[in-house]
C-alpha cells in the first residue's frame, strides 16, 4: 500500500499531460535517495553528495514535497547530519542548509512526535562560525551571506528541538549575561534565536515558564535602549505569538505600548535633542506589530484600549504635511498591523488543525474586536494615502482592512476617490486613490453580507476611470489600465437588462446592478476610442520616420505593455455581442489606417491579436488582408531596399494575428506558404523580419502546449441568461478542483504543417551556408544575414519538435531563463494585489491559477531539459570562447555574455575550459595580440551574477588560474600603460577576494551520517533500485577519501610554492607582485599551518618598501603566530570552594559572597612568586557576575624552555625578530605615517606583537628594550602610536609568562607609561587611552595591578595643564571600564579622590570627570533579581552633593555665571563653588543620559527645580555654557522612561516648582511635560489619578500673570489633547467659558498712555486664560471638525475686539485654523450651519485680519 505523500504541487495535476507525472516523480525520487546514500556511503560529499542534494532540491521545486513521512524525516536526518559535519567546508555547508532550510518548511507536515533535532551541534555551528576566534586574523573566510542562512537554519529546526532543551540553554548561557559586557548581547542573541515556544501546553513548565518571570523583569525594568533589548522585544513577540492565550500579558501591556511608541522616534515639542542611539537600537516594527497582534482579544480588551489610544496619539503625524525621517517607521506600522491581524484570523477560522497548539476559544478574536480594530486603524490609513512616501502602504492595509470589514473601509475610500476623479489639477490624489481602490477591489465587487451595494460602485468608477487614458500623463495612463484591468478580471462584463423581464426574483441590488450592466458595452467602446486617441497621438511624432530607432522608448514599450493587456482582458471578459462590436471596431481601425511599424503599429497589432486570441470567429478577416498584401507584389518590390507603408503595415498585421490557437491556422495553409514564399526573400530590411516572425509565430501556434482561454468562468459567457445569471459571478475565486482549462496540445494535422513549413523554408537555407561554409557559393553579408534570420525563427520550433536532437542548439535556456524569472515575478505581485489571505487556500481567480499552471508547465520544460555536457557542448563553448576574444570588441561582449550563460547551464564544464582560457594569458607565448589578451581576462572575471571562472571553489581550478594570473603580468600583451587593462587587474583581484571562502581540506564523513545513509537506502516506496553496498566497495570509498584529502593538501602547498616562485621572478611588474601576495594572504587557514617558506617570505614582507606589502605581512604574520600558538591545558575550578560560601539556591546577579574573591583588593595583591602561582586568575570579566557558574576554566602557566624545540616554522620567526638589523628596520616602517590625521591605534600590528609575546614569552625584549626607549622620547604622533601598539601587545601576550617575567617586564614599563602619559598630546591621547583599553581587556585585574596603581597616582596634579589632566582621566576611564564590576575597591578610591575636585574650573576636565562619573557609577544597577553592588553608589553621592549645592537652591535671584575662568586666590564664598560644581553634575548627567542601563530618578529629581530655574527660555545659542548644559540635560531627562512608581514622585517635583516665583521656572515646567508625557504616555494613562494632577497643572498655568507662561500652557495642553491625553469634556467647556465671561475693567481715557506698563488686572488674565483654553481647543485637531468645534469658534470670535493681549490670540488661532484646513475645506464645511459660515468667512476675510 503507497504511502500518503506529505503534500505535492496541486498545479501539476492540472497539466494536460498530468497522469504521466506520478510515475515519473516514483523514478526520479527512486533515483536520488539510491544515488544520494550511496553517495554518502562511499564517503563521496563532493561531486556525488552535493549533485544529489541539488537534483532533490529540484525535485522539490517540480513536484512538491512528493514523498512518505518517513523519507521526509529521514531526508531531515541525513542533511541535518551533514550540514553539522564540523570541518565541513562553507560553500557545501550553505548548499546542504538551504536545502534543510527548505525541507523543515513547511512545519504543519512533521509533528514533534515524528522529528527531534539536537540543539547542541547547531550552537557548536554558529559559535565556531558566527563568532570565530580567527576570522579576523585572516585564517578563515565566510561568505556574507552565511550568517543569514545559519540563523534561517536555526529558526526552522527551532519546532524540533528536544524538551530538555530550554533548560539545557538556560544553564549554557546565562553565566554570560552580565550587562556591562558585551557578552550580553550575544547571550540575548543566543536566547532568541534558539529557545522553543512552540512546546504544547503540558510541556509549559519545562519551557518558557522557566525564563518568562526573569526575562521579562529584566526587560521592564532596563531603561536607556541598550542593544540587546530589542532582541528581548523579538523573542517576547515570538513568544505570545506561538502562545496565544496561555500568557497574561495585561501587567505589562502598559509598559509594552509605552517603549513601542517610545521607539518610533516622534518629535515632540519644538526643540529636543534626541539621544543618538534610539535611532539605531529601536524595535523592529515587524516584531513590534507581532506582538501587538498575538496580545489582542481575550476577556480583558486591555490591548486594544492601548491600541486605539497609540493611534490616537499618533494620528496626526500621518497628516500628509508632516514628514521626516520617522515616517518610514509609521507606514511600515500601518502596513504591517492589518496584514498581522488578517494572518491570526486566518489562523483562528480557517486553518486546518495542526500539531500546533491551537488558540483556546476564550482568547479568539470575536468580531467585535475586529471591529474596533478596523475603527481605531482606518483614519491614521485614510490619511496615509496621500503621504509623501507614496500610497503603497496605504493600499496593502486597505486590502487587508477590507477582508475583515468591507462596510468600514470602502466607502470611505470611495469619498475620496470620486472627487479624484473629477479633479483636473491633482493627478497625484488620482493616482493614490486608485491604488488603494485597487487593492479593496475584490472585497468591493464580491460584496458579501457585510457589503451588499459594494458591487454598485463599479460601473461608475470604470465610466470615470476613462479620462485617466491620457497620452500626455504617463503615470496616470499606467494606473488607470491597471485600474480597469483588475476590475475587469473579475467581472463578466455581459448586458444583463433582459433579464429585468424574465425573473422577478432579484434582490434589490441585483435589479440595480441588472439595468446598470447594460453601460458594458457603451464602457468597452468608449474605452477603445481612448485608446485609439492614445495611438494616434504617438504616431504623430514624424521624427520617428527619418531617426532609425529600431527599439521603442523605455515609457512607451510599458504603456503598450499596459494597452495590449488590459484590452486582452476586457475582450477575454465580455460577452459575444460586446465582442462583435469591439471587433469590428478594431478591424475598421486596422484596416482604414496605414501605420509606421515601430510604434503605433504594434500598438494596434497588438490589440487586433487580442481580440483574435479570444474568440476563433474573428479570423474571418483574414482573406481580406491576403488580396490587399498579394496584389502589389510584382517582381521589382522584391528588391526595393524600402517598401511602401502599406506593404510593410499589413505584413506586421498579419504576423501579430497569427499568434493564436493552431487549430484555427489549418484552414489557411495554402495561403500562408504562397505569402512567406514572396515575402521572406525581401531586400527590405524591415520586411523580411516581419515575414520571418509570420513565420516563426505560424510555428510557434503549431507546435507548443499553451491554455486558449483565460475567462473567470469555465466555460465563458456564452450560454443564454435564461440558464446562467452573470451577476452571481461578479468577484468569484476560481474552483481549483474545476478549473475545466482548455489546452492547445499539437495535433498530427498542426505537426506535420509544421514540417511542411520547415521542409520548404529552413532546408534550403540550411543548404546554401553549408554551401557558403565551404566557399562554393558566393553570398553578400546582407544575403547571409538574411538566411541566418530565417533559420533563427525556425531554430525557436525544432527544438520542441525534436527533442531527442537538441544538441546540435545551443539551448535557449539563457534567454528563455530570463523571461521566466520575469514573469513568475509578475505573476507573484498580481497575485499579492488581488488575493485572499483572510481565507487562504487558493483562492484566487480563475486567470491567475491558469497563469500559474502554465508557469508549472514552463518550470518543468526548463529545468527537465539535460544539463549534461556532450561534446557537442564542448565544442560550442570552444567557439564561444574564440569570439570572446576577437579583435571586434561588440563582438567581444556579444560572444562572453553567451559564454557566461553557457557556463552557468552545463555542470562540470568549467574545468573543461579553464586551460583553454590560460592559454592567451601565458608569458610565453608571442602571438597573443592585445584584443585577446583582455578577452580572456574579461573571461576569467565573469559577470555580475554567473560563475567567476578565477574563483571556483576547488584546489585544482584555483591551483591553475591563481599563478597564470601573476604570470601573465611578463607576456608581451600586458602593458601597464593602458588604463582599461590595469582596471581589468584590479577588478579581478577585488573580486576574488570578495568571493573567496576557505576551501576545505578534510572531506571525512562521520560515522552517523552513514547510519542514516543505510536507513534511507532501506525504505520502500518508491524502493531504490541499488542493492546496498558491499564492505569492499565502503572500504575502497573509505580510501579513495583518503586519498582524495592527501590530494587537497598537495594541491595546497603546490598552489603555495606555485605563486611564491612566480613572486620570484626577475622583472615581475609591482602590480602582479601585490596581486600575488593578496592572493597568498587568502590562503592561510586555521586548521593547517602554512609552508616554512611562505612564512619567511611574510616575515621578511614586514620590511618590503611598499606600504601595501607591508600591510598585507603585518596581518599575514599575526595569523601565522596564531596558527603556530601552543595548545595551554584548561582546569576546571570550583568557585563555591574558594569563596568558602554555599551556592545560591536563587537566581541572584551582582556582587555574591561567592564571587568576592574576584575583586581586586589591594591588601592580597599577588606581588609575591609564591602568591602569584597559587592565586586562581579568572581573565573573562563576565564569569561570576550572573548566577551559577561551575567548571569554569583556568589556563595554568606552562613554562617552555624555548630554544631545545622550536618548529622549523617557528625557528625562522625567531631567527628574524633577534636580529637588531631586522628588529631597527621594522620599527623604522611602524612609526611612519600613514596618511596624515587619520591614522588610528591599529588592532592588526597589536595582534602581531601579542602573537610574538604569546609565542616566544619574553624572548625579544632585550632586542626590543633600546627601542622602546628611544620611542617613548620622540613625541611625535606616529611614534607614540608605535609605541602604544607594541605596549599593548606586551601586556596582552605576557598573560602566561611566570612570575619574574612579569615583574621584571612591568620594572621596564612603568616608566616608560609615567614618561608617556606625561607627554600625551592631542594627537596621542586616543591611541593611549585605546592602548591601555585594550591592555585591560579580558584580564584579571589582580594580574595587571601595577598598571592600576600607576593611573590612579594622581590623575589630577595639574603639572602639565588642564589638558594632561583630562587625558589621564581618559586613560585611566579606559582602563576602569574595561574591568567592569570586578574593580570597586579602585572605583571607591578615584570617587574620593575626584570628589573635592569637581569644582574644577577647566571646561575640558570637567567634561571628562563626568564621564568618569558616568563610568563610576555604571556598576550600580535597577535590574531585578541583582545584589546591591560594592561599587560606588549613586544614592549616596548625589546626597552628598544636594548638601553642596543647598545655597543656590535657597536663594531666589536669578543664577549668573559670574565665576572668571581663573582661579582666582580670593575668597570663594559657597554660592561661586555651588555653580562651579553645578557645572560638573550638568556634564556627567548629560554624559550617563544615554549610557547607563536604569537611571537614577529618584535622586535626580531632588536636581530639578535647580535646572528649571536656570534652563533659558528662548532659542538663543549665545547663552553660556551653565544655561545651555541645562537646558540639553532637561530635554534629555525629559525623554527617559519611567517606571510607574516613580509618576508621583515627578508629579511632586512639578507641582512644587509650578508655585516658584521665577516665571522661567513655570515656564521651563511645561516643556518638560510635554516631553515627558508623550515619552511615557501609556504609564501616565494608566495611573488615573496621574492625569487630572497634570489636568490641574496646565489649567492652573493657564491663569498665571506671565503671559510667555499662559501662551506655553495653552500649546501644552492643546498638544495634551491632540494626543488624546485629555479629552475635551463639558466641565472643561464650562470652565472655559465661564472664564471668557469675566468683565473687562474699564478703560479711563487718561490711562491710555499708561496703559503699557502696568500690570494687567486679574480679571484680564482670567478672560485671557478662557480664550486660550478655547483656542487650544481648536488648534488640538488641525485636520478634522469634531462636533464641538464650530460652537467654540463661535465663541471665540466674540473675542475679537477685546483689549491685547486677547484680539492677538484670536487672530493667531482663526489664521492658524484656516491654514490647516483649507486643503480639505469642501468636507470641513458640511460641519457648520449657514449662519456659522456666514460669520465664519466674514472672520476669515474680514479687514482686521489684514489689520
Amino acid at each position: 500500500m503507497a504511502r500518503p505523500p506529505q503534500k505535492e504541487i496541486v498545479y501539476n495535476k492540472l497539466l494536460p499531460y498530468g497522469e504521466r507525472l506520478d510515475a515519473e516523480a516514483a523514478r526520479f525520487l527512486a533515483h536520488i535517495k539510491g544515488n544520494l546514500a550511496r553517495a554518502v556511503q562511499l564517503q563521496e560529499l563532493w561531486p556525488g553528495g552535493l549533485f544529489w542534494t541539488r537534483k532533490l532540491s529540484t525535485y522539490i521545486r517540480l513536484y512538491g514535497r512528493k514523498f512518505s513521512r518517513e523519507d521526509h524525516v529521514l531526508f531531515i536526518k541525513l542533511l541535518y547530519e551533514l550540514v553539522t559535519i564540523p570541518k565541513l567546508e562553507i560553500s557545501m555547508m550553505q548548499g546542504f542548509a538551504r536545502l534543510l532550510i527548505n525541507l523543515l518548511k513547511k512545519k504543519e507536515l512533521l509533528s514533534r512526535d515524528d522529528l527531534e533535532l539536537p540543539w547542541k551541534p547547531l550552537y557548536e555551528m554558529l559559535e565556531r562560525i558566527l563568532y570565530s576566534k580567527t576570522e579576523h586574523l585572516g585564517l578563515n573566510w565566510f561568505p556574507n551571506s552565511v550568517e543569514s542562512v545559519l540563523k534561517t537554519l536555526v529558526k526552522s529546526c527551532r519546532p524540533y528541538f528536544p524538551e530538555d532543551a530550554t533548560a539545557e540553554m538556560l544553564d549554557e548561557w546565562r553565566p554570560l549575561m552580565c550587562p556591562f559586557d558585551v557578552t550580553m548581547q550575544k547571550a540575548i542573541t543566543y536566547f532568541e534565536l534558539f529557545l522553543p515556544t512552540t512546546l504544547p501546553p503540558e510541556l509549559h513548565h519545562k519551557g518558557f515558564k522557566l525564563w518568562f518571570d526573569e526575562f521579562i523583569g529584566l526587560w521592564v525594568s532596563v531603561q536607556n535602549l541598550p542593544q540587546w533589548e530589542g532582541h528581548l522585544v523579538n523573542l517576547f513577540a515570538r513568544l505570545a505569538t506561538d502562545n496565544i492565550g496561555y500568557i497574561d500579558w495585561d501587567p505589562y501591556v502598559p509598559k509594552i505600548f509605552t517603549r513601542i511608541l517610545r521607539s518610533l522616534n516622534l518629535p515632540v515639542g519644538s526643540n529636543q535633542v534626541v539621544v543618538p542611539r534610539f535611532l539605531t537600537n529601536a524595535y523592529d516594527v515587524g516584531h513590534a506589530v507581532m506582538w501587538i497582534t498575538a496580545m489582542m482579544g481575550g476577556p480583558s480588551k486591555l490591548v486594544q484600549k492601548h491600541l486605539s489610544g497609540l493611534f490616537n496619539s499618533i494620528a496626526s503625524f500621518y497628516h500628509p504635511s508632516n514628514n521626516g525621517r520617522w515616517l518610514n517607521k509609521l507606514m511600515k506600522l500601518l502596513q504591517r498591523l492589518p496584514s498581522s491581524v488578517v494572518r491570526r484570523l486566518h489562523r483562528e477560522r480557517y486553518k486546518k488543525m495542526t500539531w500546533l497548539t491551537p488558540v483556546p476559544e476564550s482568547h479568539k478574536l470575536t468580531d467585535q474586536d475586529v471591529t474596533d480594530f478596523v475603527e481605531c486603524i482606518i483614519q491614521p490609513v485614510l490619511l496615509a494615502m496621500f503621504s509623501k512616501t507614496g500610497s503603497l502602504e496605504a493600499a496593502q492595509a486597505l486590502q487587508n482592512l477590507a477582508l475583515m470589514r468591507p462596510e468600514l473601509v470602502i466607502p470611505p475610500v470611495l469619498e475620496k476617490t470620486y472627487p479624484a476623479l473629477e479633479t483636473l489639477t491633482e493627478p497625484h490624489q488620482l493616482t493614490a486613490t486608485l491604488s488603494c481602490v485597487i487593492g479593496v477591489a475584490r472585497s468591493l465587487v464580491s460584496g458579501g453580507k457585510w457589503f451588499p451595494e459594494g458591487p454598485t460602485h463599479m460601473l461608475p468608477l470604470l465610466m470615470r476611470a476613462l479620462p485617466g487614458v491620457d497620452p500626455n500623463d504617463f503615470s496616470k495612463c499606467m494606473i488607470t489600465f491597471q485600474f480597469i484591468a483588475t476590475f475587469s478580471t473579475l467581472v463578466p462584463l455581459v448586458d444583463c437588462s433582459s433579464v429585468l423581464q424574465e425573473r422577478d426574483d432579484l434582490s434589490e441590488v441585483e435589479r440595480e446592478l441588472c439595468s446598470a450592466s447594460a453601460e458594458f458595452e457603451d464602457f468597452v467602446l468608449q474605452f477603445m476610442d481612448r485608446c485609439f486617441g492614445l495611438i494616434e497621438s504617438s504616431t504623430l511624432e514624424q521624427t520617428r520616420e527619418e531617426t532609425e530607432t529600431e527599439k521603442m522608448t523605455h515609457l512607451e514599450s510599458l504603456v503598450e505593455l499596459g494597452l495590449s493587456s488590459t484590452f486582452s482582458t476586457i475582450l477575454t471578459q465580455c460577452s459575444k455581442d460586446i465582442f462583435k462590436v469591439a471587433l469590428e471596431k478594431v478591424f475598421n481601425f486596422a484596416v482604414s489606417n496605414i501605420f509606421e511599424t515601430r510604434v503605433a503599429g504594434r500598438m494596434v497589432a497588438d490589440m487586433c491579436r487580442a481580440a483574435v486570441k479570444v474568440r476563433e470567429n474573428a479570423l474571418n478577416f483574414i482573406p481580406s488582408l491576403h488580396c490587399l498584401s498579394l496584389v502589389p507584389l510584382d517582381d521589382d518590390v522584391l528588391h526595393d531596399e524600402e517598401l511602401d507603408k502599406e506593404l510593410l503595415w499589413n505584413l506586421q498585421l498579419l504576423s501579430e494575428i497569427t499568434r493564436v490557437d493552431g487549430k484555427k491556422l489549418l484552414l489557411y495553409r495554402e495561403q500562408f506558404g504562397k505569402i512567406l514564399q514572396r515575402t521572406l526573400h525581401l531586400t527590405c530590411k524591415q520586411g523580411y523580419i516581419l515575414s520571418c516572425n509570420l513565420l516563426h509565430h505560424l510555428l510557434r501556434s503549431a507546435t507548443l502546449i499553451y491554455p486558449t482561454e483565460y475567462c473567470s468562468v469555465p466555460g465563458g459567457f456564452d450560454k443564454p441568461l435564461s440558464e446562467y445569471f452573470p451577476i452571481k459571478d461578479w468577484g468569484k475565486p476560481g474552483d481549483l478542483w474545476n478549473l475545466d482549462i482548455q489546452w492547445h496540445v499539437p495535433s498530427s494535422e498542426e505537426i506535420n504543417f509544421a514540417f511542411y513549413l520547415l521542409d520548404t523554408f529552413l532546408q534550403p537555407e540550411l543548404t546554401r551556408l553549408e554551401l557558403y561554409a565551404l566557399g562554393e557559393l558566393e553570398m553578400s553579408r546582407d544575403d547571409v544575414q538574411q538566411c541566418l534570420a530565417i533559420v533563427h525563427n525556425c531554430l525557436i520550433v525544432t527544438f520542441i519538435l525534436y527533442p531527442r536532437h537538441s544538441y546540435d542548439v545551443l539551448q535557449f535556456q539563457g534567454s528563455h531563463k530570463h523571461e521566466f524569472d520575469s514573469r513568475w515575478k509578475s505573476f507573484n505581485l498580481v497575485k499579492k494585489s488581488m488575493e485572499n489571505r483572510l481565507q487562504g487556500k487558493k483562492q484566487h481567480i480563475r486567470a491567475l491559477l491558469i497563469d500559474r499552471v502554465m508557469l508549472q508547465h514552463e518550470l518543468r520544460t526548463l529545468t527537465m531539459e539535460g544539463c549534461e555536457y556532450k561534446t557537442s557542448h564542448q565544442e560550442m563553448i570552444r567557439d564561444l570562447l574564440c569570439l570572446s576574444t576577437s579583435s571586434y570588441g561588440q563582438v567581444r561582449s556579444k560572444a562572453q555574455q553567451a559564454f557566461f550563460t553557457a557556463l552557468g547551464t552545463y555542470n562540470f564544464c568549467c574545468r573543461d575550459i579553464i586551460p583553454l582560457v590560460l592559454e592567451f594569458l601565458r608569458p610565453d607565448r608571442q602571438d597573443v595580440t592585445q584584443k585577446q589578451f583582455k578577452g580572456a581576462l574579461y573571461c576569467l572575471l565573469g559577470n555580475h551574477s554567473g560563475v567567476c571562472l578565477a574563483n571556483l571553489h576547488d584546489w585544482d581550478c584555483i591551483a591553475q588560474t591563481w599563478p597564470a594570473i601573476v604570470s601573465s603580468g611578463l607576456s608581451k600583451a600586458m602593458s601597464l600603460e593602458k588604463p582599461s587593462i590595469v582596471r581589468l587587474f584590479d577588478d579581478l583581484a577585488e573580486k576574488i577576494h570578495r568571493q573567496y571562502e576557505t576551501i576545505g581540506l578534510d572531506f571525512a564523513v562521520p560515522e552517523k551520517c552513514m547510519e542514516v545513509a543505510v536507513l534511507l537506502q532501506k525504505s520502500g516506496e518508491p524502493g531504490s533500485e541499488f542493492t546496498g553496498l558491499s564492505s569492499e566497495e565502503i572500504q575502497l570509498g573509505i580510501q579513495r577519501q583518503k586519498e582524495k584529502n592527501a590530494e587537497a593538501l598537495r594541491n595546497y602547498e603546490n598552489l603555495v610554492n606555485m605563486l611564491l616562485d612566480c613572486v620570484e621572478q626577475r622583472n615581475l611588474p609591482w602590480k602582479f607582485e601585490h596581486i600575488s601576495i593578496g592572493f597568498l594572504s587568502l590562503l592561510l587557514r586555521d586548521d593547517r599551518t602554512l609552508p616554512a617558506r611562505a612564512i619567511k617570505f611574510f616575515v621578511q614582507c614586514l620590511n618590503h618598501d611598499a606600504i601595501v606589502v607591508r600591510k598585507v605581512a603585518i596581518s599575514a604574520v599575526a595569523g601565522i603566530l596564531k596558527q603556530l600558538k601552543r595548545t595551554h591545558k584548561k582546569v576546571p575550578i570550583c568557585p563555591y570552594e574558594i569563596s568558602g560560601s554555599p551556592k545560591p539556591s536563587s537566581i541572584q546577579a551582582g556582587d555574591r559572597p561567592d564571587n568576592q574573591w574576584l575583586h581586586y583588593n589591594s591588601q592580597s595583591l599577588p606581588k609575591t612568586k609564591e602568591a602569584w602561582e597559587s592565586c586562581c586568575f579568572v581573565e573573562k570579566t563576565h564569569w561570576g557576575y550572573y548566577t551559577c557558574w561551575e567548571g569554569q576554566q583556568e589556563n595554568p602557566v606552562l613554562i617552555f624552555s624555548f630554544l631545545f624545540f622550536l618548529l622549523q616554522a617557528e625557528q625562522i620567526i625567531y631567527d628574524h625578530f633577534s636580529d637588531p638589523k631586522f628588529v631597527e628596520q621594522l620599527i623604522k616602517f611602524l612609526s611612519l605615517e600613514d596618511r596624515k590625521g587619520k591614522d588610528k591605534f591599529n588592532p592588526r600590528r597589536f595582534c602581531l606583537f601579542k602573537g610574538l609575546f604569546r609565542n616566544f614569552d619574553d624572548a625579544f625584549l632585550p632586542v626590543l628594550q633600546p627601542h622602546l626607549e628611544q620611542l617613548v622620547a620622540d613625541s611625535h604622533e606616529s611614534t607614540q602610536r608605535c609605541l602604544a601598539e607594541i605596549i599593548a601587545g606586551l601586556i596582552r601576550g605576557s598573560k602566561h609568562w611566570t612570575f619574574e617575567k612579569v615583574e621584571k617586564l612591568w620594572k621596564l614599563l612603568c616608566p616608560l607609561l609615567r614618561t608617556a602619559l606625561s607627554n600625551i598630546t592631542v594627537e596621542t591621547y586616543n591611541d593611549w587611552g585605546t592602548c591601555i583599553a585594550t591592555s585591560c581587556e579580558s584580564r584579571d585585574p589582580r594580574k595587571l595591578h601595577w598598571l592600576f596603581e600607576l593611573l590612579l597616582e594622581s590623575p589630577l596634579s595639574g603639572e602639565g595643564g588642564s589638558f594632561v589632566d583630562a587625558c589621564r582621566l581618559y586613560v585611566l576611564q579606559g582602563g576602569l571600564a574595561q574591568q567592569e564590576w570586578r574593580v570597586p575597591e579602585l572605583l571607591h578610591r578615584l570617587l574620593k579622590y575626584l570628589e573635592p575636585k569637581l569644582t574644577q574650573v577647566y571646561k575640558n576636565v570637567r567634561e571628562r570627570i563626568g564621564s568618569v562619573l558616568t563610568y563610576i557609577f555604571m556598576i550600580d544597577v535597577s535590574l531585578p533579581n541583582t545584589a546591591a553592588t560594592k561599587s560606588p553608589r549613586v544614592h549616596e553621592f548625589t546626597t552628598r552633593i544636594l548638601e553642596n549645592l543647598k545655597p543656590l537652591m535657597e536663594a531666589d535671584e536669578e543664577i549668573q555665571n559670574h565665576v572668571m575662568e581663573e582661579n582666582g586666590v580670593g575668597e570663594q564664598d559657597e554660592r561661586t563653588q555651588g555653580i562651579k560644581l553645578l557645572k560638573t553634575i550638568l556634564k556627567w548627567l548629560m554624559a550617563s543620559a544615554g549610557r547607563s542601563f536604569s537611571t537614577a530618578v529618584t535622586e535626580q529629581l531632588q536636581l530639578l527645580p535647580l535646572f528649571f530655574k536656570i534652563a533659558p527660555v528662548e532659542n538663543d545659542n549665545s547663552y553660556d555654557e551653565l544655561k545651555r548644559d541645562a537646558k540639553m540635560c532637561l530635554s534629555l531627562m525629559s525623554q527617559g522612561l519611567l517606571y510607574p512608581q516613580q509618576v508621583p514622585l515627578v508629579l511632586q517635583v512639578l507641582k512644587q516648582t509650578a508655585r516658584s516665583n521665577s516665571w522661567h521656572a513655570r515656564y521651563t515646567i511645561l516643556t518638560y511635560l510635554q516631553t515627558m508625557v508623550f515619552y511615557n504616555l501609556f504609564i501616565f494613562l494608566n495611573n488615573s489619578e496621574a492625569v487630572n494632577d497634570i489636568r490641574w497643572l496646565v489649567i492652573k498655568l493657564l491663569e498665571d500673570e506671565q503671559l510667555e507662561v499662559r501662551e506655553m500652557a495653552a500649546t501644552t495642553l492643546s498638544g495634551l489633547l491632540q494626543c488624546n491625553f485629555l479629552t475635551m469634556d463639558g466641565p472643561m467647556q464650562t470652565h472655559f467659558e465661564q472664564l471668557c465671561k469675566m468683565r473687562l475693567p474699564k478703560k479711563r481715557k487718561r490711562d491710555l498712555a499708561s496703559m503699557g506698563d502696568t500690570i494687567p488686572s486679574g480679571d484680564l488674565v482670567k478672560r485671557h486664560a478662557g480664550v486660550l483654553g478655547l483656542s487650544a481647543c481648536i488648534l488640538s485637531s488641525p485636520y478634522d471638525v469634531p462636533t464641538w468645534m464650530p460652537q467654540l469658534l463661535m465663541d471665540l470670535s466674540a473675542h475679537l475686539n477685546d483689549p491685547q493681549p486677547i484680539e492677538m490670540t484670536v487672530k493667531k488661532t482663526l489664521s492658524n485654523f484656516r491654514r490647516t484646513h483649507h486643503d480639505n475645506w469642501q468636507e470641513h464645511k458640511q460641519q457648520f450651519t449657514d449662519d456659522q459660515l456666514l460669520v465664519l468667512t466674514d472672520l476669515l476675510v474680514s479687514p482686521c485680519y489684514y489689520a
